[in-house]
C-alpha cells in the first residue's frame, strides 16, 4: 500500500470516527433527555443503556435490551453504540454537565453501584 493510500484509509477512517461520535452525541442527548424527563416502562432501560456507556464495568448491558425499546430508541442505542467503537470521547463529556446528568439518572432510576451496601 503506498503512502498516499494509507493517508486516504487514515483520513477516512478519521472522518467516520467524527461522523460517527457526532450521531452518538446527538443520540445520547435524545436518551439523556427521556430518561430525565420521562416515566415509562422503557425509560428504565434507557436508563440502563445509559448507566453502562457511562461504566461499563459498574453496569452491564444486556444486549436484548434493544429489542424490548421502541425503534427509535433502539436506533439511538445503536448510534452510541458506534460512537463508542470509535472511541474518539466518552459521549457523556460531550454533553453540558453530563457526568452530573448522567449520574442523577443512576440515581433517579435506582441503579445501584457494585460497592454500593
Amino acid at each position: 500500500m503506498g503512502h498516499n493510500a494509507i493517508d486516504a484509509e487514515i483520513a477516512a477512517c478519521d472522518a467516520r470516527s467524527l461522523q460517527a461520535t457526532q450521531a452518538g452525541t446527538q443520540a445520547f442527548a435524545r436518551l439523556l433527555k427521556l430518561a430525565e424527563e420521562r416515566d415509562s416502562g422503557q425509560i428504565p432501560r434507557i436508563a440502563r443503556f445509559l448507566a453502562a456507556t457511562y461504566n461499563g464495568q459498574a453496569f452491564q448491558l444486556d444486549l436484548f435490551e434493544l429489542r424490548a425499546v421502541d425503534i427509535a430508541i433502539s436506533n439511538d442505542m445503536l448510534c452510541c453504540l458506534d460512537a463508542l467503537r470509535w472511541g474518539r470521547a466518552d459521549l457523556h463529556t460531550l454533553i453540558p454537565d453530563g457526568d452530573a446528568r448522567v449520574r442523577a439518572v443512576i440515581e433517579r432510576w435506582g441503579l445501584r453501584w457494585p460497592n454500593d451496601a
